[in-house]
């Protein structure tokens, strides 16, 4: 992952873990230290630093925004890192030759699907921006759940 917003720019590496009841994302440096962790349950996000400061609030997109300075859409990003859009958001489309999402506007949210997979079909590189922000992911390893 990488992110730019205003003058900032950082990257690293995301593990992901995403289910009904919320979700859990470990942001490491480029060399593998942890940096911070999210957790997403039961309507409250929470934000734990490396050197173990714990921020609270009540989505994920206004607590990294107030501690990272920059929003994760984290509402959207289930269905947009799969190829879809967010049932129950409006949202305007446009798609590749493949009939595939290549281009989706949605709760303020510019999601571009640069590259599908060969072996999954599922999107491995996405940039997603809204204002001054930037956010460049490239999936590199998909699991499901046993």
């Amino acid at each position: 992952m990488s992110v730019k917003f205003g003058a900032e720019a950082a990257s690293g590496k995301i593990t992901w873990q995403h289910e009904p009841a919320g979700d859990d994302l470990l942001f490491s440096s480029p060399l593998g230290q942890g940096v911070a962790r999210i957790v997403w349950r039961d309507g409250v996000a929470s934000l734990t630093t490396s050197d173990q400061k714990l921020y609270q609030a009540g989505d994920v997109e206004s607590l990294t925004e107030k501690v990272l300075g920059w929003r994760l859409p984290l509402a959207g990003m289930p269905d947009w890192v799969r190829g879809r859009t967010t049932a129950g958001a409006p949202a305007q489309t446009r798609l590749d030759a493949s009939q595939r999402l290549a281009e989706l506007t949605q709760s303020g949210w510019l999601v571009e699907f640069l590259e599908y997979g060969s072996g999954n079909g599922m999107p491995s590189r996405l940039r997603m921006s809204r204002q001054d922000v930037e956010l460049r992911l490239v999936i590199d390893q998909w699991r499901s759940a046993p």
